[in-house]
């Protein structure tokens, strides 16, 4: 028997939600009633009220409920609902997660599921479904079902929907996942511009017995990325590919936020970085381009990718960014640096060979860095610096095991 949560706005929802529970019942199933509404009474007894939803996040309550601001009282449910559901499953107390909402359901129910890691299993029924989810997924596993018509009431189609709904959490959490025989797992970044390094890096990492998962350097990319680091699954990081840095830097239109790079910081994951693709900024159409950017130097990846060559300016700031993220690290990293090319636009006679803005950057780096750093007279593509950095993060792992060996032993 598995425990999953109903969560939902019981004051305005509360017939729907448990109709949903008696479904899970039914199929052999416990449940916890989760009520995160903040309008009139809960309409169905929930098992856990709208003020322990509000006191896992340390929302004060009472003062929303008496504004009545609908936004004020989404947004903090959307802030306190993580928090309480993130704990119950941690603690092991729920199996899984369904909701059914319209907009405000779905902002407080999805904001919940984004705080659970890859794999666990999330279901939201929901008016939105049919648009763009992507601001309600993120970079997690949510599984979005249309509800057709507006969660309000139930009827035959209501019926329908919500019963598959309860189907697939519950045949979710029935699934049993057998991994142990699966190796482990290391995380990737790559750009087309970085895809030779990659591939012979995988070579060398597969040949050492790991499963190597690739990630493309495209904003989206790497916040999947950072999550499935974040979930706790990944057993060392190779990112060669940072380009997204500058485009969070500079304003393109890949960026992965201001948090990249920092889930194998705070995991102490051991890593591997390189300056990958730093040389450039990513925009749309050529005529997608701030106006501002006009007199710098383009290169037109295709009709609707042009890319921008970042200024020795902005290189050294890279390099400072670069490295302080490094540094936060408490686990094994070593920064890795190809002084040839670090894409390839980047070698000599290429559209976007710049020395001046290369050596922004290297310098950078190297003044800024207070972790390992080895610099290769190489282009990032070339064999040898491929191999140098999947060797690397090899080495880093066995350190970082033997560590952690000698921790428990003492």
């Amino acid at each position: 028997m598995a425990t999953i949560a109903v969560l939902g706005t019981l004051d305005t929802k509360g017939e729907e939600h448990a109709f949903l529970a008696d479904i899970i019942h039914s199929r052999g199933h416990d449940t916890l009633l989760i009520d995160a509404g903040t309008g009139g009474e809960p309409t169905v007894v929930p098992d856990i009220t709208r003020e322990e939803v509000a006191a896992a996040g340390e929302v004060e309550l009472s003062p929303l409920l008496d504004r009545q601001d609908r936004g004020e009282c989404v947004s903090a449910m959307s802030m306190a609902a993580p928090k309480l559901i993130s704990e119950l499953a941690s603690e092991g107390k729920v199996d899984g997660i369904i909701s059914l909402g319209g907009g405000g359901g779905t902002a407080i129910a999805t904001a919940a599921m984004r705080a659970l890691p890859i794999g666990f299993p999330k279901v939201m029924v929901s008016t939105l479904a049919a648009g763009d989810t992507s601001g309600y997924l993120g970079t997690k596993d949510i599984v979005m079902i249309p509800s057709i018509a507006d969660v309000s009431g139930l009827n035959r189609l209501s019926r329908l929907i919500f019963s598959r709904a309860a189907g697939a959490i519950c045949g979710m959490v029935e699934t049993d996942v057998k991994d142990s025989a699966s190796r482990p797992l290391i995380v990737a970044s790559m750009f087309g511009n970085t895809t030779k390094c990659i591939s012979e890096a995988r070579k060398v990492l597969e040949d050492a017995g790991y499963e190597v998962l690739v990630f493309a350097a495209t904003g989206t990319g790497g916040r999947a990325m950072e999550s499935l680091i974040e979930s706790g699954m990944v057993d060392g990081v190779l990112d060669i590919t940072t380009t997204e840095l500058a485009d969070e830097l500079v304003g393109g239109i890949l960026s992965a936020g201001p948090d990249r790079m920092n889930a194998a910081a705070d995991r102490a994951i051991p890593a591997v970085v390189a300056p990958g693709c730093l040389d450039m900024v990513n925009f749309g159409e050529k005529d997608s381009v701030p106006s501002k950017f006009s007199d710098r130097t383009f290169y037109i990846h295709n009709p609707q990718v042009t890319l921008m060559r970042t200024t020795p300016e902005e290189c050294r700031e890279l390099g400072a960014i670069l490295a302080g993220k490094a540094n936060r690290h408490e686990g094994k990293i070593t920064i890795m640096v190809p002084h040839r090319a670090l894409s390839e636009i980047n070698g000599k006679d290429q559209p976007f060979y710049d020395p001046e803005a290369d050596k922004a950057l290297f310098d950078s780096i190297r003044d800024k860095a207070e972790v390992e750093v080895q610099e290769f007279d190489e282009e990032i593509n070339s064999s040898r610096f491929a191999r140098a950095c999947a060797e690397k993060l090899l080495e880093n792992i066995r350190s970082h095991k033997e560590k952690s060996n000698t921790s428990l032993q003492a």
